[in-house]
């Protein structure tokens, strides 16, 4: 039967962490505010949806990467500089200034490799 789910595969997916290409933010947060940050990252086919941010917060201390679901099953195109952007908001409710690592791959010996960007927050 077509709509079994043993043979189903439609829906099989996975996860996959991308580098992070560019970022778009302000250069001071205000005290109090909310900030739109804009990440984007590349797009390897049509089988990569953007599903979350991989966040992991350690006081001011902000670690940041793109999280996509893969649809391996799918009849998908294959991009060669396919760039998105995806944005989220961050309460500003430290007055310390914010460190933000955003993960930009592995280096050669698998280390993680970060772009980093400390923010300054005015009162």
């Amino acid at each position: 039967m077509a709509c079994s789910p043993e043979n189903n595969n439609d829906s099989d997916f996975y996860y996959e962490t991308l580098p992070i290409s560019g970022v778009n933010m302000p250069s001071v947060f205000q005290f109090g505010s909310t900030q739109q940050i804009n990440i984007s990252y590349f797009k390897p086919t049509g089988c990569h949806v953007f599903n979350d941010f991989y966040y992991q917060s350690d006081l001011n201390q902000k670690t940041i990467a793109i999280i996509t679901a893969v649809f391996p099953n799918q009849e998908c195109e294959v991009f060669d500089e396919e760039m998105e952007t995806v944005t989220f908001n961050l309460e500003v409710n430290e007055i310390d200034p914010y460190v933000f690592r955003f993960w930009q791959g592995e280096d050669e010996n698998g280390n993680d490799v970060y772009y980093i960007i400390e923010v300054p927050v005015e009162n």
